[in-house]
């Protein structure tokens, strides 16, 4: 059985054993009011108790259906106050006439409605009002304070029918169901307060361990934060030894190509003129190939246009640029939003669109690129197709190698044809909350 569950079981053994104390008080009564009847000593039973009982087989009938009606509204469940003080003042009400059918011989039910009410506030003033309350009425129901001012038939006098041990063994079971039932509630109390102090304990716990989670997990976003702040550095630092390799490796190298040519015209400018048009020649592809170097590690970098732009515009800049340069058609269409996206999230989308329609002019020899940029569910779609030669043998060349790195940044895929000029279909899975507004 549960710890939290103990209360409840308490209190079912306190109906139980109320159910049981009513049908032996009514059982009892019923039995020496109809003896007397029988025995035709009604009028002396009359004079003694000076007022007319009720009729021997109601006694029992009324008791049993006013205690079902009882636990009928205890087995209510209250929402609200209005409600639960409607529900109680109708079980004192229902608790009166019960007591009223067995001669006022009995108030334990009340004992009932308080244990019931005790789990009703976990507020200890509340619960000591109510508890107040309940016990007025419990003390307004006593036999001896009712007899003062109305005419009560005691118990006793209607047992009188029973020889003098028979009715105080009959009594003393009357007086130990009575203590029974005041230590059952004694016991709902005790069990009650126990539990409640348990769930107390409980939940301080659970809050103890809640801050301390919550505690871990700040520690945590900050070695977080800070293992991003060095991976950041990491890579600047990585970025810029790269530049640095790539311009000692190519511009270095080609200025160092160039500074030996020209000196080397200068010896020979007088001497042999001729051949320093052709070391000239030699110097200027020299010069053309550094820039080619140069722009290609340019290229790397961050695009322009997103430094100014937003992705989508960014995007039809360059497309529109490279329709006016290189005289290619290019029809797009961009129908899903494009904000919100991270820089490097950007980065990826522009370079392979930009790379797949240089690829298509370059090496597909195109005159038309359609390119469509839309969302699926939480999937971005790239498709951008050409009519130039196709290839169908594909050979995965730098370009196409480039776009499967920067897709597997972020957990995207890439998929190419070359059948019936090329075609290239990227996904990029979008990011819950990136979708951004429209323009």
């Amino acid at each position: 059985m549960e710890r939290r569950q103990l209360p409840n079981y308490v209190l079912c053994t306190m109906k139980n054993l109320n159910m049981l104390i009513i049908l032996y008080l009514a059982g009892v009564t019923a039995y020496s009011l109809s003896g007397y009847i029988q025995e035709c000593s009604a009028m002396d039973f009359l004079i003694r108790a000076k007022r007319i009982p009720l009729a021997p087989w109601k006694i029992p009938v009324l008791a049993v259906g006013l205690y079902i009606c009882l636990l009928v509204l205890l087995s209510i469940r209250c929402r609200n106050h209005l409600h639960f003080f409607i529900k109680t003042a109708a079980e004192l009400g229902v608790a009166f006439f019960l007591s009223s059918a067995l001669n006022f011989s009995y108030t334990g039910i009340v004992l009932l409605i308080i244990a019931d009410t005790m789990g009703y506030f976990s507020d200890m003033k509340q619960r000591l009002m109510l508890l107040t309350l309940i016990c007025a009425a419990y003390m307004l129901l006593d036999y001896d304070l009712l007899s003062v001012r109305y005419s009560i038939i005691s118990i006793e006098v209607c047992w009188e029918y029973f020889q003098k041990d028979a009715r105080s063994f009959l009594l003393g079971i009357r007086n130990v169901l009575n203590s029974l039932n005041t230590l059952a509630f004694i016991i709902y109390a005790i069990v009650l307060i126990l539990v409640e102090a348990y769930e107390k304990e409980r939940v301080q716990g659970l809050n103890e361990r809640l801050n301390t989670a919550n505690r871990e997990l700040r520690e945590a976003n900050q070695k977080l934060e800070e293992y991003a702040r060095e991976s950041e550095k990491a890579a600047e630092t990585r970025e810029r030894n790269r530049l640095a390799r790539e311009i000692h490796d190519t511009l270095g190298h080609s200025l160092t190509g160039i500074i030996t040519g020209i000196d080397a015209c200068v010896m020979l400018v007088d001497i042999a003129p001729e051949a320093t048009k052709e070391q000239l020649k030699a110097i200027a592809n020299v010069a053309r190939q550094g820039v080619k170097d140069v722009r290609r590690s340019v290229k790397a970098l961050r695009p322009d246009a997103l430094e100014t732009l937003d992705l989508k515009r960014a995007l039809i800049q360059m497309m529109e640029e490279t329709k006016c340069s290189t005289g290619v058609d290019i029809l797009y269409e961009i129908g899903t939003k494009l904000k919100s996206f991270d820089k490097d999230e950007e980065d990826i989308i522009y370079r392979i669109v930009q790379e797949s329609i240089t690829n298509a002019i370059r090496h597909g020899k195109a005159h038309k690129i359609w390119v469509r940029i839309d969302r699926s569910f939480q999937m971005l779609e790239i498709h951008i197709k050409d009519d130039g030669i196709g290839c169908s043998n594909i050979q995965k060349g730098f370009g196409l190698h480039h776009m499967e790195e920067r897709l597997s940044m972020l957990h995207g895929s890439l998929s190419y044809h070359g059948n019936d000029g090329f075609t290239v279909d990227a996904q990029i899975p979008i990011r819950w909350g990136t979708e951004g507004e429209d323009d």
